[in-house]
């Protein structure tokens, strides 16, 4: 390593992990579950800066619930 101490944290937080077993899978399943909610905002929400907000949080959630999977295991 560089004149940086080595942090675990860190090297998982900023390390590849690539998909394994039923990962990938998972993922999707994720992501179409997040789909179907966003689709419902999409059309129960009228349209504004609360509504933009709430679809970005739904792609975050979506992305930190990816995140678990691919740094825990």
């Amino acid at each position: 390593m560089n004149d940086y101490e080595q942090n675990e944290d860190l090297e998982n937080r900023f390390t590849y992990h690539a998909p394994k077993g039923d990962q990938p899978a998972r993922y999707e399943d994720l992501r179409n579950l997040a789909k179907e909610l966003a689709y419902v905002f999409y059309k129960k929400c009228p349209e504004s800066r609360e509504k933009s907000l709430a679809l970005t949080k739904l792609e975050e959630a979506v992305f930190w619930a990816n995140a678990s999977i691919a740094r825990n295991e």
